[in-house]
């Protein structure tokens, strides 16, 4: 049992916590945004009780078996609810390489797009389904924060990358 008492716990048990409750934040605009650092804090305590004052009465903070529970199962409901990563890309060794065509670039470029104006780093281009010089920056930009070799070439792992910050930051970003 997590208590408030111990705010100063720290472990996985709280980050797991932390981690559901900030999903369900998403969801659930009254809960606080937190950030799972495995400290049981103030923050914490807080989505604690607004959960329980709006899901899983009496408002006491503590976190014991019904409570975990609660927050589990309304966490495994919204994870059922959200849309599925996209699966655009044809996988294995498909690689577009800088000059190639590819009707699988119109979406690449297109999330580049929309990235442009949130992280630094991205170029605009057009949607040519062509790996041109903007697209080619942007897929080195994406490995080069990867720690991979700067190739410019769109291969799994650059959509993987590319997907998923479009998730993050416009998908989730706009929520």
């Amino acid at each position: 049992m997590i208590v408030p008492q111990e705010i100063r716990l720290i472990g996985q048990s709280v980050r797991s916590l932390q981690t559901m409750l900030r999903e369900l934040s998403f969801r659930y605009e009254f809960l606080p945004r937190l950030t799972p650092d495995g400290i049981f804090g103030e923050r914490t305590l807080e989505a604690v009780m607004l959960f329980q004052r709006e899901f899983h009465p009496p408002v006491t903070g503590q976190v014991n078996q019904g409570t975990w529970d609660a927050i589990a199962a309304r966490y495994r409901q919204t994870l059922a609810q959200r849309p599925r990563p996209l699966r655009g890309y044809p996988g294995g060794g498909y690689t577009v390489s800088p000059g190639q065509d590819s009707i699988h670039l119109y979406l690449v470029q297109s999330m580049f797009q929309a990235l442009a104006g949130l992280l630094n780093g991205i170029q605009v281009g057009p949607a040519t389904g062509q790996n041109d010089a903007a697209t080619q920056h942007n897929l080195r930009w994406l490995q080069a924060l990867e720690g991979r070799p700067e190739t410019g070439v769109l291969d799994q792992e650059s959509w993987n990358t590319v997907s998923r910050l479009y998730t993050l930051f416009v998908t989730y970003g706009q929520a």
